[in-house]
C-alpha cells in the first residue's frame, strides 16, 4: 500500500511534465475551402501561437496548383519571392499586411482563376526545441462574378421633387448566377452630406434591419422594404420630411457559408437610384391686432389668420394660448381653446372659437376681468392625409404674442384713522379705529380688508421703514407680523372688525416700546369669474401718533439701626424705608444681605443672602444655613414703604455689614408685575467688642510615613491664648479633610466630623480602610486610619469651630479655624506583597512537573509498547509478494 500511494502522488507531476513537453508552436489559417469571386480583393489571415523567442514572428507564403509549392512572399526575406510572382508583388497586387506581432494577412488584389489552389503559411523556427506545427494550408476556390445590380427601368427620371408629408417609392433589381449557393444582402442608403447612412436592410439571413435613427419610423410602418417580381427590392417612404432629402442608392452584397458554418461576404456592389428633394411647407400665423386694451366686464375679440403654400387636400388645426409673460414657452402657457382638423372645438363657458373663413379663426372672451391681462398667441398646424387613411402633421407655427391690458373698475373710497383710547402712562390701553368713508361703486363683488403698520419715532432726519403688525387676506384670514405675533397670541394685542366699515386695533397694556406712529391700509378686492378674489386698490390712512412723556424711575432706600449698642446673644433689629418717584402704584420686594469679614471660612465670597420678601409679601430664607437658628431671622412689612429685619440671639460669627436690597415693581399686562428699578441701602454694621480667648489649631503625627495595612494616627491640637476658660465653658466642632494630591490642587474630601455634642459623622468610603475620630482631651482630637491603603495618601488637615459660653449662659460661635495640612505618605511592603504569590507559583510549577513525568512514564510503559513478530523464510524459496 505504501508503494501504491507513492505512485499515485507522482501522477499530477507526470501530467504537468507531459503537458509542458507537448506544448509547442501552432500555426493557424482559416478552414477551407475559401470561396472568392474573380476580380475581388482577397485577404487570407495566418497567425502563430505558443512559440518561444522574440514576440514579432516572420511568415512565408507559398502557393500550389498541383503538388509543388511556389514561393510567393515573405516578411523577412526579400529574395524569397519566386520569379513567377515578382512582378505582381512588385506592383503591390500581392502583399503581406501585418495585423499584429504574431499575425499577418496575404492580400491578393484582383484575384483570377489562375490563383485557385492551395496556399501554405509557414513560420521560421525561433524555438529552443522543435515542437508543434510550423505551417498550415488552406484551399482557395475562385468563381466567376454572377452578381448584377441595377435601378428600375420603369422610371425615366432619377430626380424627385416632393412636398413635406408626401410619400414616394424607389426600386432596384439584384440577381446572382453564381455556381455556389450564395445569399444576397440588400441595403437602402441615403447621402445628405458626405457620408452614406443605412435606411433599411434585408440581410442575407432574411431579416429586416432598420438603420440608426430609423427604428421608430420602421415600427410605425413609415419605412418599408418589399420584394417583388424579377428580383426587385422596393423602398417605400411615407410622411416624408426634410431629413429624407438626398441621394438614394441600393447596396447589394453576396454572402456564402464557409466550412466552419460562418457567413462570409465575398463581394459587394451598389447603384445610385434617385435624388430626392423635399420642399418644406410654408405656413404663416398672424393675429390681426397688435396691442389691445379693454375695460373690465367687456368682451375681448381676437382673430388668427393663417397662410400656406400647400395645395391639394389638407386640414388646419388651431389652438389659442395665454401667458403672463411674452417669454413663456408653450409648456408654461395656458391653453384657452382649440379646434382640431375636423373643426371640433373644445368646450368653454365664457370663451368661444369660430371658423370665420378658410384662413381665419376668431377668439371671443366675454366678461373679461383683470386676471385676463397678459399675452395671447395662436398656434396653427397643417395636416395631410396618408395612403392608409390616417393623417400626418407636416408643419406647425406659432404667432407672435399680442399684449392685452384689462383696465379694472376700481371702487372709490377714503380711509380715516382715529384713536378712541390713548395711554397716559405705561400699561394703559390703546385703541385705534380704521374707518371706510365715502365709498362709491362698491357692489357685491367688492370686499375690504385692512393692514396695520407701525413706525418708530426717531429724532433728526433718520428714516425708519414701517413694520407690519397684521394684515388680512381676501377671505379675512389674519396674518401676523413678527413684531406683534407673540403678544397677539398672548392676548395683549387684539385685532377686530367692529362693523362692516370699521376695523379696530387694541393694545391692552401699552409699553414704552409701543410709542410711535400707527397707520392702516384698506385694500379693495374684486371677485373674478372663477370665484377668486384679486386686489384692485389700496388706500392708506394718515398716521396717528401714540406718545406720552416719561421720566426716569428713582428709588431711595434708607437703613436704620434701632438699637445703637448691644452685645452677643441679644436681638439685632433694623428697618428699611423706601421712597420712589415716577412709578405708577409701585410695590416693593426686599432682600437682606450680609458682608462677612474675609476671615470667615463659611463664606469665602464675602456676601450672604439671608432672607427676602417679594412684592406679594411672601417670605423666603435664602442662604441662611444655621439649622439651630432656623427661626432666628424675621423680615416683615411694617408699612407700604417700610420693612423691619430682626435677628435673635446674635453670635459673634454674625458680625459684618447688613444692607437692604429693594426692587420696585409696577403693574404689567395680564395682571403680571414688571420690574421697574433696583435700590441699595446704606450698610448697618454689627461689631462685637470682646476680650475673650484666641484659639489656634495645628495637626501633628508621630509617623506620617507608613506602609500599607498599618495604622495612621493624626492629632488635631487646639491651643488657647489670652483669657483662660473652664473646660465646661468651651466646646468644639471638629472636621477632618483630605486633599489627594501633593500640591493641594484638588477639591478637599470630608473624612469625618465630630460636633460639640460628641456625635461623630463619617463620609462614605470606597476602599477597605476604616476611620475613627475621638476626643482624647478637652483640646486634642485624634483621627485614626485603620488598614491604610494607597488611596489614603495626601494632605490632611482639620477645621475647628470653637463655641464659648457667655456669662449669661448663651453659647457663642467663634469663627472657624483651619490648621496647616500635614502630608500622609503610604508605602507598599514589597516582601509581604510578593511572598504569597511566589510560594503559590513554586508549588504549582512543582506539581505540574511531577504530573508530566508520571504521564510520560505511563505512556511509554503501557500505551506505546508494540510486539513485532517476524516470519522465518527459507533462503531458497521465492520472495513473498508482500515484500514487492
Amino acid at each position: 500500500m505504501g508503494h501504491r500511494g507513492e505512485r499515485t502522488s507522482c501522477l499530477p507531476l507526470l501530467l504537468l511534465l507531459l503537458l509542458a513537453f507537448c506544448r509547442g508552436r501552432v500555426v493557424r489559417v482559416p478552414k477551407g475551402p475559401l470561396i472568392r469571386v474573380m476580380g475581388t480583393e482577397v485577404a487570407i489571415p495566418c497567425s502563430v501561437s505558443d512559440y518561444d523567442g522574440p514576440s514579432e514572428q516572420n511568415f512565408d507564403w507559398e502557393f500550389s496548383r498541383d503538388t509543388d509549392f511556389v514561393r510567393i512572399v515573405s516578411t523577412w526575406d526579400p529574395t524569397f519571392t519566386s520569379e513567377e510572382y515578382q512582378k505582381r508583388v512588385g506592383h503591390g497586387d500581392i502583399k503581406l499586411r501585418r495585423s499584429s506581432n504574431d499575425a499577418v494577412e496575404l492580400v491578393i488584389r484582383n484575384i483570377q482563376p489562375t490563383d485557385q489552389g492551395r496556399y501554405k503559411c509557414s513560420t521560421p523556427s525561433t524555438d529552443a526545441t522543435v515542437q508543434g506545427n510550423y505551417d498550415a494550408e488552406v484551399q482557395v476556390k475562385v468563381i466567376s462574378d454572377g452578381l448584377s445590380v441595377s435601378g428600375s427601368k420603369a422610371r425615366s427620371s432619377t430626380s424627385l421633387r416632393l412636398s413635406e408629408g408626401d410619400s414616394f417609392k424607389l426600386r432596384c433589381s439584384a440577381i446572382t448566377t453564381s455556381p455556389e449557393h450564395t445569399h444576397l444582402h440588400v441595403t437602402w442608403q441615403i447621402k445628405s452630406g458626405s457620408t452614406w447612412r443605412d435606411i433599411l436592410s434585408l440581410t442575407h439571413e432574411g431579416k429586416f434591419q432598420p438603420g440608426p435613427g430609423y427604428e421608430e419610423r420602421y415600427r410605425n410602418g413609415d419605412i418599408r422594404l418589399d420584394t417583388g417580381a424579377n428580383d426587385t427590392y422596393r423602398l417605400s417612404v411615407s410622411q416624408a420630411s426634410s431629413v429624407d432629402g438626398g441621394s438614394y442608392r441600393c447596396l447589394v452584397s453576396e454572402w456564402v457559408r464557409g466550412a466552419d458554418s460562418s457567413w462570409q461576404k465575398i463581394q459587394e456592389k451598389n447603384v445610385e437610384i434617385a435624388s430626392v428633394a423635399i420642399q418644406r411647407t410654408a405656413l404663416d400665423v398672424v393675429i390681426s391686432t397688435s396691442n389691445v386694451s379693454v375695460t373690465e366686464r367687456d368682451s375681448l375679440d381676437l382673430t388668427c389668420n393663417i397662410t400656406t403654400d400647400r395645395s391639394g387636400i389638407f386640414q388646419a388645426e388651431v389652438m389659442w394660448y395665454f401667458s403672463v409673460s411674452p417669454d413663456d414657452t408653450l409648456s408654461d402657457a395656458q391653453v384657452l381653446l382649440s379646434m382640431d382638423r375636423d373643426s371640433v372645438v373644445s368646450d368653454s363657458t365664457l370663451i368661444s372659437l369660430s371658423h370665420v373663413d378658410r384662413n381665419s379663426y376668431r377668439l371671443l372672451v366675454r366678461d373679461v376681468d383683470v386676471e385676463d391681462s397678459g399675452y395671447y398667441f395662436c398656434q396653427a398646424a397643417v395636416w395631410v392625409p396618408l395612403h392608409n387613411g390616417s393623417w400626418h402633421k407636416v408643419v406647425e407655427r406659432t404667432s407672435a404674442p399680442v399684449s392685452v391690458m384689462v383696465t379694472a373698475l376700481e371702487p372709490d373710497y377714503e380711509v380715516f384713522l382715529n384713536a378712541s383710547k390713548t395711554p397716559k402712562f405705561s400699561d394703559d390701553p390703546t385703541e385705534l379705529n380704521c374707518r371706510i368713508t365715502n365709498a362709491q361703486d362698491t357692489e357685491a363683488n367688492i370686499r375690504f380688508t385692512v393692514s396695520w403698520y407701525y413706525r418708530q419715532h426717531l429724532y433728526g432726519d433718520d428714516v425708519v421703514t414701517e413694520e407690519l403688525l397684521a394684515t388680512m387676506d381676501a377671505d379675512w384670514t389674519l396674518l401676523l407680523g413678527d413684531r406683534s405675533r407673540e403678544r397677539t397670541q398672548n392676548g395683549e394685542i387684539i385685532f377686530s372688525k367692529k362693523t362692516v366699515d370699521t376695523f379696530s386695533l387694541r393694545i391692552q397694556w401699552t409699553s414704552e416700546s409701543d410709542r410711535g406712529d400707527y397707520f392702516c391700509v384698506i385694500s379693495a378686492w374684486s371677485r373674478h369669474r372663477n370665484n377668486t378674489w384679486v386686489k384692485s386698490k389700496d388706500v392708506t390712512s394718515a398716521s396717528v401718533s401714540i406718545f406720552w412723556s416719561t421720566q426716569d424711575y428713582t428709588l431711595t432706600v434708607e437703613a436704620v439701626k434701632l438699637k445703637p449698642f448691644f452685645v452677643a446673644g441679644h436681638t439685632f433689629e433694623m428697618t428699611c424705608k423706601v421712597s420712589s418717584k415716577n412709578i405708577k402704584t409701585p410695590r416693593y420686594s426686599v432682600l437682606i444681605t450680609a458682608e462677612k469679614p474675609l476671615t470667615d471660612q463659611s463664606n469665602p465670597n464675602g456676601t450672604t443672602r439671608i432672607i427676602s420678601l417679594n412684592q406679594d409679601s411672601v417670605v423666603r430664607l435664602e442662604d441662611w444655613t444655621d439649622q439651630t437658628r432656623v427661626d432666628g431671622v424675621v423680615l416683615e412689612k411694617v408699612q407700604e414703604n417700610e420693612f423691619r429685619y430682626r435677628m435673635y440671639q446674635t453670635q459673634i460669627s454674625d458680625a459684618g455689614l447688613y444692607r437692604c436690597v429693594v426692587t420696585a415693581w409696577s403693574p404689567g399686562g395680564g395682571g403680571m408685575w414688571r420690574e421697574a428699578v433696583n435700590g441699595l441701602s446704606n450698610p448697618i454694621q454689627i461689631d462685637f467688642q470682646t476680650s475673650g480667648p484666641v484659639f489656634n489649631v495645628s495637626v501633628h503625627s508621630d509617623n506620617p510615613t507608613i506602609y500599607q495595612g498599618e495604622l495612621a494616627d493624626l492629632l488635631c491640637i487646639v491651643t488657647m491664648e489670652g483669657m483662660a476658660l473652664e473646660p465646661d465653658d468651651m466646646s468644639f466642632d471638629v472636621s477632618w479633610f483630605a486633599v489627594r494630591s501633593f500640591a493641594l490642587d484638588r477639591e478637599p474630601v470630608l473624612l469625618a466630623s465630630l460636633d460639640r455634642r460628641g456625635i461623630v459623622t463619617q463620609s462614605r468610603r470606597n476602599g477597605s480602610s476604616d476611620l475613627s475620630l475621638e476626643r482624647i482631651s478637652p483640646l486634642e482630637f485624634r483621627l485614626r486610619v485603620h488598614g491604610c491603603e494607597d488611596h489614603d495618601f495626601g494632605n490632611h488637615y482639620c477645621i475647628v469651630t470653637p463655641w464659648v459660653q457667655s456669662a449669661t449662659g448663651v453659647w457663642q460661635r467663634e469663627p472657624d479655624i483651619k490648621a496647616k495640612p500635614i502630608f500622609l505618605s503610604v508605602k507598599m511592603d514589597v516582601l509581604n506583597a510578593f511572598k504569597y504569590p511566589l510560594l503559590i507559583g513554586i508549588g504549582l510549577a512543582t506539581a505540574i512537573g511531577l504530573l508530566s513525568c508520571l504521564i510520560g512514564y505511563c505512556s511509554s510503559r503501557w500505551c506505546c509498547k508494540k510486539e513485532v513478530q517476524e516470519t522465518r523464510r527459507e533462503r531458497r524459496r521465492l520472495m513473498s509478494m508482500e515484500m514487492d
